[in-house]
């Protein structure tokens, strides 16, 4: 049976000339977002405030995680215009800070570590702005961690996404040590660098294997936490298990600032 989803988690369809605006210049450059691809609930009031995730490397993903919407399969052959179009969009939007994604590209020798590489260069060469980028696992290659982190952005940022129990049936080509090790890395290659991870609740889990993740993340020299609600994009996705209220989030905020993160949006 479906649940119904509670009023503090409905959210307004997009409207208004910067949404219309932001939709028109990455349609003209021909650019994908994680907002559109992942049918993501927060993308009106993003475009609307004029920013947007930036997805490189396709939109077609190599793994097939059971609450992501992005698109599986065999991804097309990488576009090397793609970082100068990104540059010059986010030059257009006169963005303060950006944001960059990718799919998961199991079939790319470095997990499209020096695609990041050059789309940081790229955007660094036309625009004084913040650069946050949210990898893959790179399947646990530190060397190609680095390619990525001594490109200087100013946050690395890898979500691992569900607790740990929940990996084998939710994200059976992901690994959750895997993951913990790409997020330890980070500051052994440089510690100046901010480093960011998150996951989703609602999927299952239990109170102490929330905490448990939190406690893994912190361990991993984490500085930046994100916690969110699960929603599921389509019926042949997970199911949401459960709602969390705002005085949940709260709480787990509340233990996340404890346990030691400098900055937590739950």
């Amino acid at each position: 049976m479906k649940r119904r989803l509670p009023d503090w988690l409905k959210v307004k369809i997009g409207s208004g000339e910067k949404y219309v605006e932001v939709n028109r210049i990455l349609k003209a450059a021909k650019l994908h977002t994680i907002c559109q691809e992942a049918r993501c609930p927060n993308k009106a009031e993003c475009f609307s405030r004029g920013t947007a995730v930036f997805l490189i490397m396709g939109n077609v993903c190599t793994r097939n995680c059971k609450y992501c919407n992005v698109k599986h399969g065999r991804p097309k052959p990488l576009d090397y215009e793609e970082p100068s179009r990104i540059a010059e969009t986010v030059k257009k939007l006169g963005l303060k800070y950006v944001v960059i994604t990718s799919v998961t590209r199991d079939d790319l020798h470095d997990g499209g570590a020096l695609f990041f590489k050059k789309t940081i260069e790229e955007i660094r060469k036309h625009v004084n702005c913040k650069i946050e980028v949210l990898i893959p696992d790179l399947r646990g290659d530190l060397k190609n961690l680095r390619t990525i982190v001594e490109a200087h952005p100013d946050v690395v940022n890898h979500n691992i996404e569900v607790v740990k129990n929940l990996f084998p049936e939710i994200r059976p080509e992901g690994d959750y040590d895997t993951s913990l090790k790409i997020l330890g890395g980070i500051k052994k290659i440089d510690e100046n660098v901010k480093s960011k991870s998150g996951f989703m609740i609602g999927l299952g889990e239990k109170k102490e294997q929330i905490v448990d993740t939190i406690k893994d993340l912190r361990d991993r020299d984490v500085d930046f936490l994100t916690i969110g609600q699960y929603l599921q994009p389509s019926k042949r996705h997970y199911e949401v298990k459960k709602y969390y209220t705002p005085e949940d989030f709260k709480e787990i905020r509340r233990t996340a600032l404890k346990i030691g993160f400098k900055h937590v949006e739950s």
